[in-house]
Protein backbone atom coordinates (compact mmCIF):
# COMPACT_ATOMS: atom_id res chain seq x y z
CA UNK A 1 0.00 0.00 0.00
CA UNK A 2 2.74 2.01 0.93
CA UNK A 3 4.15 1.69 -2.98
CA UNK A 4 1.04 2.68 -4.46
CA UNK A 5 0.58 5.45 -2.55
CA UNK A 6 3.72 6.39 -3.11
CA UNK A 7 2.98 6.13 -6.97
CA UNK A 8 0.11 8.47 -6.95
CA UNK A 9 1.90 11.06 -5.69
CA UNK A 10 4.40 10.77 -8.15
CA UNK A 11 2.10 10.80 -10.86
CA UNK A 12 -0.10 14.02 -9.13
CA UNK A 13 2.90 15.76 -7.28
CA UNK A 14 3.47 17.72 -11.03
CA UNK A 15 -0.27 19.09 -10.49
CA UNK A 16 0.68 19.80 -6.73
CA UNK A 17 3.46 22.14 -7.66
CA UNK A 18 1.18 24.28 -10.27
CA UNK A 19 -1.34 24.79 -7.52
CA UNK A 20 1.97 26.38 -5.44
CA UNK A 21 2.98 27.86 -8.51
CA UNK A 22 -0.32 30.12 -8.46
CA UNK A 23 0.78 31.79 -5.01
CA UNK A 24 4.13 32.79 -6.14
CA UNK A 25 4.29 36.22 -7.13
CA UNK A 26 4.77 37.01 -11.04
CA UNK A 27 8.11 38.48 -11.29
CA UNK A 28 9.37 36.26 -8.94
CA UNK A 29 11.13 34.52 -11.67
CA UNK A 30 13.83 32.94 -9.56
CA UNK A 31 11.53 31.29 -7.04
CA UNK A 32 9.42 29.85 -10.07
CA UNK A 33 12.24 28.43 -11.32
CA UNK A 34 13.37 26.78 -8.21
CA UNK A 35 10.15 25.40 -7.12
CA UNK A 36 9.38 24.05 -10.32
CA UNK A 37 13.12 21.97 -10.00
CA UNK A 38 12.31 20.99 -6.91
CA UNK A 39 9.15 19.48 -7.03
CA UNK A 40 10.68 17.59 -10.21
CA UNK A 41 13.17 16.40 -8.00
CA UNK A 42 11.05 15.03 -5.37
CA UNK A 43 9.53 13.17 -8.40
CA UNK A 44 12.70 11.97 -9.05
CA UNK A 45 13.53 10.75 -6.03
CA UNK A 46 10.29 8.47 -5.93
CA UNK A 47 10.52 6.87 -9.26
CA UNK A 48 14.02 5.64 -7.85
CA UNK A 49 12.69 4.46 -4.83
CA UNK A 50 9.92 2.50 -7.06
CA UNK A 51 12.33 1.15 -9.27
CA UNK A 52 14.28 -0.36 -6.48
CA UNK A 53 11.20 -1.81 -4.92
CA UNK A 54 9.97 -3.05 -8.36
CA UNK A 55 9.91 -7.11 -8.04
CA UNK A 56 11.43 -8.50 -11.25
CA UNK A 57 10.57 -11.68 -10.68
CA UNK A 58 6.81 -10.71 -10.46
CA UNK A 59 4.70 -10.91 -13.22
CA UNK A 60 1.58 -8.46 -13.60
CA UNK A 61 1.11 -4.94 -12.22
CA UNK A 62 2.74 -3.71 -9.49
CA UNK A 63 1.73 -1.17 -6.60
CA UNK A 64 -1.72 -1.25 -8.05
CA UNK A 65 -4.41 1.78 -7.60
CA UNK A 66 -8.03 0.65 -8.77
CA UNK A 67 -11.11 2.87 -7.97
CA UNK A 68 -14.61 3.01 -9.61
CA UNK A 69 -14.78 6.91 -11.31
CA UNK A 70 -17.50 6.38 -13.92
CA UNK A 71 -19.25 3.25 -12.75
CA UNK A 72 -21.65 3.22 -15.29
CA UNK A 73 -19.49 3.14 -17.97
CA UNK A 74 -17.09 0.67 -16.25
CA UNK A 75 -14.69 3.14 -15.89
CA UNK A 76 -11.91 3.32 -13.15
CA UNK A 77 -8.83 5.09 -12.51
CA UNK A 78 -6.59 2.61 -12.34
CA UNK A 79 -2.83 2.97 -12.30
CA UNK A 80 0.26 0.25 -12.09
CA UNK A 81 3.79 -0.83 -12.62
CA UNK A 82 4.93 -3.18 -14.44
CA UNK A 83 7.83 -4.28 -16.98
CA UNK A 84 6.66 -2.85 -19.96
CA UNK A 85 6.55 1.22 -18.43
CA UNK A 86 8.97 0.95 -15.60
CA UNK A 87 12.01 2.25 -17.35
CA UNK A 88 10.02 4.31 -19.46
CA UNK A 89 8.35 6.04 -16.23
CA UNK A 90 11.73 6.28 -14.91
CA UNK A 91 13.05 7.78 -18.19
CA UNK A 92 10.61 10.76 -17.77
CA UNK A 93 11.04 11.68 -14.40
CA UNK A 94 14.84 11.60 -14.56
CA UNK A 95 14.58 13.77 -17.68
CA UNK A 96 12.07 16.32 -16.11
CA UNK A 97 14.37 18.21 -13.87
CA UNK A 98 17.04 17.96 -16.20
CA UNK A 99 14.77 19.65 -18.76
CA UNK A 100 13.43 22.64 -16.02
CA UNK A 101 17.30 23.28 -15.12
CA UNK A 102 18.16 23.87 -18.54
CA UNK A 103 15.40 26.19 -19.24
CA UNK A 104 16.63 28.38 -16.55
CA UNK A 105 18.65 30.66 -18.77
CA UNK A 106 16.90 29.93 -21.94
CA UNK A 107 13.01 31.37 -20.76
CA UNK A 108 12.50 34.50 -19.88
CA UNK A 109 8.94 35.30 -21.17
CA UNK A 110 6.17 34.16 -18.95
CA UNK A 111 8.43 32.13 -17.14
CA UNK A 112 5.52 31.05 -14.74
CA UNK A 113 3.55 30.02 -17.49
CA UNK A 114 6.23 28.26 -19.29
CA UNK A 115 6.84 26.11 -15.74
CA UNK A 116 3.78 25.06 -15.40
CA UNK A 117 3.36 24.37 -18.83
CA UNK A 118 6.34 21.71 -18.39
CA UNK A 119 4.56 20.42 -14.69
CA UNK A 120 1.33 19.81 -16.76
CA UNK A 121 3.21 17.75 -19.17
CA UNK A 122 4.95 15.78 -16.97
CA UNK A 123 1.70 15.30 -15.64
CA UNK A 124 0.58 13.80 -18.54
CA UNK A 125 3.11 11.71 -19.87
CA UNK A 126 3.39 9.91 -16.44
CA UNK A 127 -0.29 9.22 -16.79
CA UNK A 128 -0.27 8.02 -20.51
CA UNK A 129 2.53 5.59 -18.78
CA UNK A 130 0.50 4.54 -15.58
CA UNK A 131 -3.22 3.93 -16.88
CA UNK A 132 -4.38 0.58 -17.27
CA UNK A 133 -7.70 1.84 -17.93
CA UNK A 134 -7.98 2.77 -21.43
CA UNK A 135 -10.93 5.45 -20.78
CA UNK A 136 -8.50 7.05 -18.16
CA UNK A 137 -5.60 6.59 -20.88
CA UNK A 138 -7.20 8.12 -24.08
CA UNK A 139 -7.77 11.36 -21.24
CA UNK A 140 -3.91 11.57 -20.12
CA UNK A 141 -2.76 10.94 -24.21
CA UNK A 142 -5.29 13.97 -25.24
CA UNK A 143 -4.34 16.11 -22.51
CA UNK A 144 -0.56 16.24 -23.66
CA UNK A 145 -1.47 17.75 -26.89
CA UNK A 146 -2.54 21.02 -24.57
CA UNK A 147 0.94 22.25 -22.83
CA UNK A 148 2.95 21.14 -26.00
CA UNK A 149 0.59 23.33 -28.00
CA UNK A 150 1.29 26.10 -25.81
CA UNK A 151 4.90 25.61 -25.10
CA UNK A 152 5.23 25.53 -28.75
CA UNK A 153 3.23 28.48 -29.78
CA UNK A 154 3.72 30.60 -27.18
CA UNK A 155 7.94 30.35 -26.38
CA UNK A 156 8.51 29.06 -30.20
CA UNK A 157 10.00 30.30 -33.14
CA UNK A 158 9.00 32.34 -36.14
CA UNK A 159 6.75 29.42 -37.76
CA UNK A 160 5.43 28.34 -34.38
CA UNK A 161 1.67 28.61 -35.55
CA UNK A 162 2.27 26.54 -38.43
CA UNK A 163 4.24 24.00 -36.96
CA UNK A 164 1.40 24.22 -33.64
CA UNK A 165 -1.69 23.61 -36.07
CA UNK A 166 -0.21 21.05 -37.88
CA UNK A 167 1.45 19.42 -34.40
CA UNK A 168 -2.22 19.15 -33.52
CA UNK A 169 -3.84 18.45 -36.91
CA UNK A 170 -2.02 15.23 -37.79
CA UNK A 171 -2.07 13.98 -33.56
CA UNK A 172 -5.88 15.16 -33.10
CA UNK A 173 -6.94 12.99 -36.85
CA UNK A 174 -5.24 9.97 -34.99
CA UNK A 175 -6.59 9.77 -31.75
CA UNK A 176 -10.04 10.62 -32.78
CA UNK A 177 -10.18 7.19 -34.89
CA UNK A 178 -8.35 5.35 -31.83
CA UNK A 179 -11.19 6.61 -29.78
CA UNK A 180 -13.72 5.49 -31.99
CA UNK A 181 -11.99 1.94 -32.18
CA UNK A 182 -11.84 2.35 -28.33
CA UNK A 183 -15.37 2.39 -27.80
CA UNK A 184 -16.62 -0.39 -30.55
CA UNK A 185 -13.82 -2.60 -28.29
CA UNK A 186 -15.60 -1.75 -25.17
CA UNK A 187 -19.43 -2.38 -27.17
CA UNK A 188 -17.84 -5.72 -28.14
CA UNK A 189 -16.85 -6.53 -25.12
CA UNK A 190 -20.51 -5.70 -23.38
CA UNK A 191 -22.38 -7.41 -26.52
CA UNK A 192 -20.45 -11.08 -26.30
CA UNK A 193 -19.71 -11.55 -22.15
CA UNK A 194 -21.84 -8.47 -20.67
CA UNK A 195 -18.92 -6.93 -19.26
CA UNK A 196 -18.56 -3.16 -19.08
CA UNK A 197 -15.18 -2.26 -18.69
CA UNK A 198 -12.33 -0.39 -20.62
CA UNK A 199 -9.75 -1.94 -18.39
CA UNK A 200 -6.66 -3.49 -19.98
CA UNK A 201 -6.96 -6.77 -18.61
CA UNK A 202 -10.67 -7.37 -19.36
CA UNK A 203 -10.35 -6.54 -23.29
CA UNK A 204 -7.00 -8.06 -23.85
CA UNK A 205 -9.48 -11.04 -23.15
CA UNK A 206 -11.74 -10.39 -26.04
CA UNK A 207 -11.79 -12.49 -29.06
CA UNK A 208 -12.63 -10.83 -32.21
CA UNK A 209 -13.35 -11.68 -35.91
CA UNK A 210 -10.26 -11.15 -38.25
CA UNK A 211 -11.60 -8.38 -39.89
CA UNK A 212 -12.94 -6.58 -37.10
CA UNK A 213 -9.60 -6.82 -35.59
CA UNK A 214 -7.93 -5.37 -38.62
CA UNK A 215 -9.88 -2.66 -38.83
CA UNK A 216 -10.05 -1.81 -35.02
CA UNK A 217 -5.93 -2.24 -35.44
CA UNK A 218 -6.07 0.22 -38.01
CA UNK A 219 -7.35 2.66 -36.55
CA UNK A 220 -4.75 2.27 -33.37
CA UNK A 221 -1.83 1.91 -35.38
CA UNK A 222 -2.56 5.05 -36.99
CA UNK A 223 -2.93 6.65 -34.08
CA UNK A 224 0.48 5.79 -32.54
CA UNK A 225 2.56 5.59 -35.65
CA UNK A 226 1.51 9.42 -35.97
CA UNK A 227 3.01 9.64 -32.64
CA UNK A 228 6.69 7.79 -33.32
CA UNK A 229 6.91 8.84 -36.11
CA UNK A 230 6.78 6.48 -38.55
CA UNK A 231 7.45 7.23 -42.26
CA UNK A 232 4.92 9.04 -44.44
CA UNK A 233 3.51 10.10 -41.36
CA UNK A 234 6.44 11.81 -40.11
CA UNK A 235 5.90 15.08 -41.78
CA UNK A 236 4.86 17.37 -38.58
CA UNK A 237 8.15 15.91 -36.50
CA UNK A 238 10.56 17.92 -37.91
CA UNK A 239 8.91 21.44 -37.89
CA UNK A 240 7.84 20.81 -34.36
CA UNK A 241 10.91 20.43 -33.47
CA UNK A 242 12.67 23.43 -35.14
CA UNK A 243 10.08 25.59 -33.92
CA UNK A 244 9.86 24.11 -30.45
CA UNK A 245 11.87 25.49 -27.21
CA UNK A 246 14.76 23.68 -26.19
CA UNK A 247 12.88 22.28 -23.48
CA UNK A 248 9.68 21.47 -25.89
CA UNK A 249 12.56 19.49 -28.11
CA UNK A 250 13.74 17.76 -25.12
CA UNK A 251 10.38 16.53 -24.17
CA UNK A 252 9.19 15.73 -27.66
CA UNK A 253 12.35 13.59 -28.78
CA UNK A 254 12.78 12.44 -25.22
CA UNK A 255 9.38 10.78 -24.16
CA UNK A 256 6.61 11.79 -26.48
CA UNK A 257 7.89 10.09 -28.98
CA UNK A 258 7.86 6.94 -26.71
CA UNK A 259 4.11 6.87 -26.66
CA UNK A 260 3.89 5.86 -29.76
CA UNK A 261 5.92 3.07 -29.38
CA UNK A 262 4.73 2.23 -26.06
CA UNK A 263 0.98 2.42 -27.61
CA UNK A 264 1.54 -0.02 -29.83
CA UNK A 265 3.58 -2.30 -27.22
CA UNK A 266 1.02 -1.99 -24.48
CA UNK A 267 -2.31 -1.91 -26.33
CA UNK A 268 -1.81 -1.95 -30.43
CA UNK A 269 -0.53 -5.35 -30.80
CA UNK A 270 -2.14 -7.55 -27.51
CA UNK A 271 -5.08 -6.20 -28.04
CA UNK A 272 -5.41 -7.42 -31.86
CA UNK A 273 -3.44 -10.75 -32.00
CA UNK A 274 -4.50 -11.90 -35.43
CA UNK A 275 -4.26 -8.48 -37.22
CA UNK A 276 -1.13 -7.76 -35.87
CA UNK A 277 0.18 -11.20 -37.80
CA UNK A 278 -1.53 -10.33 -40.85
CA UNK A 279 0.12 -6.72 -40.88
CA UNK A 280 3.24 -7.59 -39.85
CA UNK A 281 5.07 -7.75 -42.97
CA UNK A 282 3.59 -4.18 -43.77
CA UNK A 283 4.20 -2.85 -40.61
CA UNK A 284 8.18 -3.96 -40.31
CA UNK A 285 8.55 -3.01 -43.96
CA UNK A 286 7.45 1.05 -42.58
CA UNK A 287 10.00 0.42 -40.00
CA UNK A 288 12.62 -0.17 -42.12
CA UNK A 289 11.71 2.20 -44.56
CA UNK A 290 11.96 4.70 -41.06
CA UNK A 291 15.04 3.72 -40.19
CA UNK A 292 16.64 4.20 -43.83
CA UNK A 293 14.71 7.11 -44.93
CA UNK A 294 14.85 8.94 -41.42
CA UNK A 295 18.84 8.37 -41.99
CA UNK A 296 19.36 9.79 -45.49
CA UNK A 297 17.01 12.79 -44.57
CA UNK A 298 19.59 13.32 -41.77
CA UNK A 299 22.55 13.02 -44.22
CA UNK A 300 21.40 16.14 -46.06
CA UNK A 301 20.27 18.84 -43.59
CA UNK A 302 21.56 22.37 -42.50
CA UNK A 303 19.69 22.76 -39.66
CA UNK A 304 21.35 21.20 -36.88
CA UNK A 305 17.63 20.54 -34.45
CA UNK A 306 16.54 18.83 -38.03
CA UNK A 307 19.40 16.33 -38.26
CA UNK A 308 18.56 15.48 -34.30
CA UNK A 309 14.67 15.07 -35.28
CA UNK A 310 14.97 13.01 -38.56
CA UNK A 311 17.88 10.66 -36.59
CA UNK A 312 14.99 10.20 -34.28
CA UNK A 313 12.77 8.43 -36.88
CA UNK A 314 15.77 6.31 -37.70
CA UNK A 315 16.35 5.34 -34.08
CA UNK A 316 12.42 4.88 -33.53
CA UNK A 317 12.60 2.26 -36.08
CA UNK A 318 14.61 0.27 -34.88
CA UNK A 319 12.30 0.45 -31.55
CA UNK A 320 9.57 -0.99 -34.06
CA UNK A 321 11.52 -4.07 -35.65
CA UNK A 322 12.66 -5.27 -32.00
CA UNK A 323 8.65 -5.31 -30.93
CA UNK A 324 7.51 -6.88 -34.52
CA UNK A 325 10.18 -9.94 -34.03
CA UNK A 326 8.69 -11.14 -31.21
CA UNK A 327 11.55 -12.41 -30.00
CA UNK A 328 12.36 -11.98 -26.41
CA UNK A 329 15.40 -10.50 -27.18
CA UNK A 330 14.47 -8.21 -29.85
CA UNK A 331 11.37 -7.17 -27.73
CA UNK A 332 13.86 -5.98 -24.77
CA UNK A 333 16.21 -4.59 -26.60
CA UNK A 334 13.52 -1.94 -28.32
CA UNK A 335 12.43 -1.11 -24.87
CA UNK A 336 16.14 -0.48 -23.92
CA UNK A 337 16.39 1.56 -27.14
CA UNK A 338 13.33 3.53 -26.19
CA UNK A 339 15.33 4.82 -22.82
CA UNK A 340 18.72 5.24 -24.67
CA UNK A 341 17.00 7.11 -27.09
CA UNK A 342 15.23 9.67 -24.95
CA UNK A 343 18.66 9.93 -23.20
CA UNK A 344 20.80 10.84 -26.33
CA UNK A 345 18.19 12.92 -28.52
CA UNK A 346 17.77 14.97 -25.46
CA UNK A 347 21.08 15.32 -24.76
CA UNK A 348 21.97 16.55 -27.90
CA UNK A 349 18.67 19.07 -28.01
CA UNK A 350 19.67 20.23 -24.70
CA UNK A 351 23.39 20.31 -26.13
CA UNK A 352 21.72 22.44 -29.42
CA UNK A 353 19.80 24.69 -26.86
CA UNK A 354 23.18 25.21 -24.99
CA UNK A 355 25.16 26.79 -27.97
CA UNK A 356 22.03 28.39 -29.46
CA UNK A 357 22.53 30.50 -26.56
CA UNK A 358 25.47 31.53 -27.19
CA UNK A 359 25.57 32.00 -31.29
CA UNK A 360 21.75 32.14 -32.03
CA UNK A 361 21.91 30.37 -35.36
CA UNK A 362 20.78 26.35 -35.88
CA UNK A 363 22.82 26.71 -39.25
CA UNK A 364 25.47 23.42 -39.52
CA UNK A 365 27.01 26.08 -41.98
CA UNK A 366 27.62 29.07 -39.92
CA UNK A 367 29.60 26.82 -36.95
CA UNK A 368 32.72 25.45 -37.21
CA UNK A 369 35.86 25.25 -34.84
CA UNK A 370 34.17 24.94 -31.47
CA UNK A 371 36.52 22.15 -30.19
CA UNK A 372 39.19 24.92 -29.58
CA UNK A 373 36.41 27.58 -28.40
CA UNK A 374 34.22 24.79 -26.30
CA UNK A 375 36.67 22.25 -25.58
CA UNK A 376 34.44 20.50 -22.26
CA UNK A 377 30.91 21.17 -24.45
CA UNK A 378 32.87 19.38 -27.42
CA UNK A 379 33.54 16.48 -25.31
CA UNK A 380 30.06 16.18 -24.03
CA UNK A 381 29.00 16.52 -28.20
CA UNK A 382 30.97 14.20 -28.74
CA UNK A 383 30.34 11.20 -26.04
CA UNK A 384 26.42 11.34 -27.55
CA UNK A 385 27.36 11.20 -30.92
CA UNK A 386 29.30 8.36 -30.19
CA UNK A 387 26.28 6.73 -28.12
CA UNK A 388 23.80 7.83 -31.18
CA UNK A 389 26.13 6.05 -33.61
CA UNK A 390 25.87 2.63 -31.54
CA UNK A 391 29.34 2.70 -30.03
CA UNK A 392 29.78 -0.49 -27.64
CA UNK A 393 29.90 0.49 -23.81
CA UNK A 394 26.73 2.95 -24.61
CA UNK A 395 23.70 2.63 -24.23
CA UNK A 396 22.79 3.51 -27.62
CA UNK A 397 24.89 0.27 -29.02
CA UNK A 398 22.97 -2.30 -26.79
CA UNK A 399 19.51 -1.15 -27.35
CA UNK A 400 20.34 -1.04 -31.27
CA UNK A 401 21.89 -4.28 -31.35
CA UNK A 402 19.57 -6.40 -29.13
CA UNK A 403 16.84 -5.13 -31.12
CA UNK A 404 18.81 -6.46 -34.66
CA UNK A 405 19.80 -9.55 -32.70
CA UNK A 406 16.09 -10.23 -32.09
CA UNK A 407 14.85 -9.62 -35.68
CA UNK A 408 17.47 -11.65 -37.27
CA UNK A 409 17.06 -15.06 -34.58
CA UNK A 410 12.94 -14.34 -35.91
CA UNK A 411 14.03 -14.21 -39.54
CA UNK A 412 16.72 -16.81 -39.72
CA UNK A 413 13.77 -19.73 -39.28
CA UNK A 414 11.51 -18.30 -41.57
CA UNK A 415 13.69 -17.70 -44.22
CA UNK A 416 14.13 -21.13 -43.87
CA UNK A 417 11.12 -22.41 -44.42
CA UNK A 418 10.98 -19.95 -47.89
CA UNK A 419 10.02 -16.76 -46.93
CA UNK A 420 13.26 -14.47 -46.77
CA UNK A 421 11.17 -11.43 -46.52
CA UNK A 422 12.14 -10.83 -42.44
CA UNK A 423 15.72 -11.55 -43.01
CA UNK A 424 15.99 -9.28 -46.23
CA UNK A 425 14.28 -6.33 -43.95
CA UNK A 426 16.27 -6.86 -41.19
CA UNK A 427 20.09 -6.75 -43.19
CA UNK A 428 18.50 -3.42 -44.80
CA UNK A 429 18.21 -2.23 -41.26
CA UNK A 430 21.66 -2.71 -40.50
CA UNK A 431 22.36 -0.41 -43.48
CA UNK A 432 20.72 2.20 -40.65
CA UNK A 433 23.66 2.19 -38.45
CA UNK A 434 26.17 2.62 -40.98
CA UNK A 435 24.18 5.43 -42.45
CA UNK A 436 23.62 6.55 -38.74
CA UNK A 437 27.41 6.78 -38.45
CA UNK A 438 27.58 9.15 -41.56
CA UNK A 439 24.91 11.80 -40.91
CA UNK A 440 26.52 11.66 -37.19
CA UNK A 441 30.07 12.28 -37.94
CA UNK A 442 29.15 14.87 -40.48
CA UNK A 443 27.28 16.76 -38.03
CA UNK A 444 30.62 16.41 -35.83
CA UNK A 445 33.13 16.98 -38.32
CA UNK A 446 31.45 20.49 -39.35
CA UNK A 447 29.88 21.82 -35.82
CA UNK A 448 33.51 20.95 -34.02
CA UNK A 449 36.33 20.71 -36.47
CA UNK A 450 37.63 23.20 -39.03
CA UNK A 451 37.81 27.10 -38.96
CA UNK A 452 36.26 29.12 -35.92
CA UNK A 453 33.90 31.42 -37.53
CA UNK A 454 34.63 35.00 -36.63
CA UNK A 455 31.12 35.88 -35.50
CA UNK A 456 31.09 33.22 -32.95
CA UNK A 457 34.10 34.70 -31.16
CA UNK A 458 34.58 34.95 -27.94
CA UNK A 459 32.37 32.19 -26.62
CA UNK A 460 32.04 31.19 -23.04
CA UNK A 461 32.55 27.22 -22.49
CA UNK A 462 29.33 25.45 -20.14
CA UNK A 463 29.11 26.63 -16.99
CA UNK A 464 28.49 24.66 -13.52
CA UNK A 465 24.64 24.08 -14.35
CA UNK A 466 25.23 23.12 -18.19
CA UNK A 467 28.04 20.07 -16.93
CA UNK A 468 25.78 19.20 -14.33
CA UNK A 469 22.80 18.30 -16.57
CA UNK A 470 24.90 16.94 -19.18
CA UNK A 471 27.18 14.97 -16.82
CA UNK A 472 24.08 13.06 -15.58
CA UNK A 473 22.55 12.47 -19.05
CA UNK A 474 26.37 10.83 -20.08
CA UNK A 475 26.41 8.91 -16.97
CA UNK A 476 23.01 7.22 -17.69
CA UNK A 477 23.87 6.52 -21.54
CA UNK A 478 26.59 4.82 -19.85
CA UNK A 479 25.38 3.15 -17.13
CA UNK A 480 22.82 1.58 -19.71
CA UNK A 481 24.96 0.58 -22.22
CA UNK A 482 27.99 -0.61 -19.51
CA UNK A 483 25.03 -2.07 -16.99
CA UNK A 484 22.42 -3.47 -18.76
CA UNK A 485 21.44 -6.86 -16.45
CA UNK A 486 19.39 -4.92 -14.08
CA UNK A 487 16.95 -3.32 -16.54
CA UNK A 488 16.65 -6.31 -18.80
CA UNK A 489 15.59 -8.58 -15.63
CA UNK A 490 13.30 -5.81 -14.41
CA UNK A 491 11.18 -5.77 -17.80
CA UNK A 492 11.96 -9.57 -18.72
CA UNK A 493 8.94 -10.94 -17.02
CA UNK A 494 6.78 -8.15 -19.13
CA UNK A 495 8.14 -8.47 -22.60
CA UNK A 496 7.36 -12.74 -22.31
CA UNK A 497 4.01 -11.62 -21.40
CA UNK A 498 3.51 -9.51 -24.44
CA UNK A 499 5.23 -12.02 -26.61
CA UNK A 500 2.94 -14.94 -25.52
CA UNK A 501 -0.11 -12.42 -25.90
CA UNK A 502 0.81 -11.26 -29.88
CA UNK A 503 2.38 -14.60 -31.03
CA UNK A 504 -0.24 -17.11 -29.48
CA UNK A 505 -3.18 -16.12 -31.19
CA UNK A 506 -1.22 -15.52 -34.79
CA UNK A 507 -2.82 -17.13 -37.95
CA UNK A 508 -1.47 -19.94 -39.50
CA UNK A 509 0.88 -18.99 -42.43
CA UNK A 510 0.50 -15.28 -42.36
CA UNK A 511 3.27 -14.35 -40.15
CA UNK A 512 6.41 -13.18 -42.01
Amino acid sequence: MFEAGLLNALLWLPLAGIGVLLLVPRDAHDVTRWLTLAVTLVQLAIAAWLYTRFDAAAAGLQFETRLPWIAAWGVHYQIGLDGTNLLLVALTAYLGPLVVAGAFSAIAKDVKLFYAMLLLIQFAMLGTFLAQDLFLFYVFWEAMLIPMFLLIGIWGGERRIYATIKFVLYTAFGSILMLAALIYLVHSLQTTTGIASFAFADLVAARLPLDVQAWLLAAFALAFAIKVPMVPLHTWLPDAHVEAPTAGSVILAGVMLKMGTYGFMKLGFPLFPDATALFTPALMTLSVISIVYGACLALVQDDIKKIIAYSSISHLGYVMLGLLSLDLIGIQGALIQMVSHGLVAGGLFLMVGMVYERCHTRELSAYGGLAKLLPVYSVFFMILTLASVGLPTTSGFTGEFLALLGAFKAAWPLHQAGNSLPLVLAVTAVSGIVLGALYMLRFARGFLFGAAKAPHLPLADLNGREKSILALIVAAVFALGLFPDEPLRKTEAAARAYQQLVSSSRLPGKAP
